[in-house]
């Protein structure tokens, strides 16, 4: 078997991740940035079971699988997914001494997140996990082109 595409070329897709989360942020740093979509993981995949969880990040590039399980203490029992405003919060207050996450890092790492994975794959697994979980990675575009693949 082949070596998977995303591992041949882990660092391309993970720099193209990073360069899209920070724009849509409106960031500069490659650390506030990892900082945001490690917290964003980590509030959306206490709501899911491991199992759930796997399956979602079957789907994300190497690298962003790795962030997404990193420390992943899955003997807890999924969290009931709450409003966008209480979702925000959570994420801030993950490392909340050397986090400058923005009220949009949810919306923005689920465009960015968009960007890298393939769609059809994204939505379909998507479609197996709770309402609230597909509304969680919900971006709204005018164009969709604008989350077409960014690396194929």
């Amino acid at each position: 078997m082949p070596m998977p595409w995303t591992y041949r070329h882990a660092t391309k897709e993970w720099r193209a991740f990073l360069d899209d989360a920070k724009e849509r942020m409106s960031i500069e740093s490659d650390n506030m940035a990892y900082t945001a979509v490690d917290a964003v993981f980590q509030v959306f995949r206490r709501r899911l079971t491991a199992q759930q969880g796997l399956e979602f990040a079957s789907v994300l590039p190497c690298v962003l699988r790795a962030i997404f399980v990193e420390n992943w203490d899955v003997t807890h029992p999924p969290a009931t997914f709450r409003d966008r405003e209480t979702l925000v919060a959570e994420v801030k207050k993950v490392r909340v001494n050397h986090n400058l996450t923005p009220d949009n890092a949810i919306e923005a790492t689920a465009w960015a997140v968009r960007r890298c994975t393939n769609g059809r794959d994204f939505d379909r697994m998507l479609a197996k996990l709770p309402a609230e979980a597909c509304a969680f990675w919900h971006v709204d575009v005018l164009d969709p082109a604008e989350l077409e693949r960014r690396i194929i």
